[in-house]
């Protein structure tokens, strides 16, 4: 296949994305003139943060694929070492619901990109989607930080997204097993898991939310009931306390404890679990 490659991005990125991300359109990415390709050339990108696949809204992708055909091309980037051959970089949904319709052949549009950047551009696509669950979000940020070197603030620039979002979504990846699975299936939100962060009876919780149907606040509710009582020389903690406790967390993206005493005399503990979450508690309380 003979193909006539431009330099610059222009508006081909653009018109697949949307204007997301200024960081990825002002790199100097060669894309070709829209082409077709065999499906069986194409091959799923091992970058791909998503890894769930509604099977109901693919068949329905399939129906429309059959009655107007594939609209928006498939960006790929060539296999390398293997002229020919494509890997997806975005649009792997459409590359699916083309086959369950039957097509043989796909329009593409070539992007020439690292790996970096097909990691970027992929997660980028996939989280604009409502669909992604928030571990599938989680991973992929995970796969950027230790595969490509990007700390918390970066992906948060990147993303266009608070620093603290990404702390608190890459937590959730240290609850159980289990639990990751429940968020995986949907029975469980990211506001029902976060509060289980580092409790030894987490499965038993999630289990008792599930079952009762907890709304998020419920739940911060039952997480402090099972923690037990208070130990002695605390004060309960009221709810104007609690609520600005809550909100503080979700500014730092770290475990913020208040203790206020009855004279309203008191501190504040912040936790952290490594040496970035120090350096940013630091920065932060040094005005830097």
């Amino acid at each position: 296949m003979s193909i006539n490659k431009k330099k610059g991005l222009g508006r081909g990125l653009s018109a697949l994305f949307g204007d997301q991300s200024k960081e990825i359109k002002e790199k100097k990415i060669s894309v070709s003139n829209s082409l077709k390709a065999e499906i069986s050339d194409l091959t799923a990108n091992k970058y791909q943060p998503r890894v769930r696949f509604d099977e109901l809204k693919l068949q329905e992708l399939a129906n429309s694929i059959k009655k107007n055909g594939i609209i928006q091309p498939i960006a790929v980037r060539e296999e390398k070492g293997d002229s020919g051959r494509y890997q997806i970089v975005a649009g792997e949904r459409r590359w699916l619901a083309a086959q369950k319709a039957g097509l043989h052949q796909v329009p593409i549009i070539i992007l020439d990109l690292d790996d970096n950047e097909a990691l970027e551009i992929a997660i980028v696509e996939n989280i604009q989607r409502d669909d992604l669950n928030t571990i599938e979000e989680a991973k992929g940020y995970q796969r950027l930080a230790n595969e490509f070197g990007y700390d918390h603030e970066k992906i948060a620039k990147f993303m266009s997204k608070s620093r603290s979002h990404i702390s608190n979504t890459l937590r959730l990846l240290t609850l159980p097993e289990d639990i990751i699975g429940m968020l995986q299936e949907g029975t469980l939100s990211a506001g029902q898991a976060r509060p289980l962060i580092g409790l030894s009876n987490a499965t038993n919780i999630a289990e008792e939310i599930v079952s009762k149907n907890l709304s998020a606040r419920s739940v911060e509710s039952l997480v402090r009931l099972k923690k037990g009582p208070q130990k002695s020389g605390q004060v309960k903690i009221d709810a104007n306390t609690v609520n600005e406790q809550k909100k503080i967390m979700e500014n730092l993206g770290l475990n913020v404890t208040i203790y206020n005493k009855k004279n309203n005399s008191g501190k504040i503990t912040i936790e952290y679990k490594d040496l970035e979450q120090f350096e940013y508690l630091s920065n932060l309380l040094k005005g830097n």
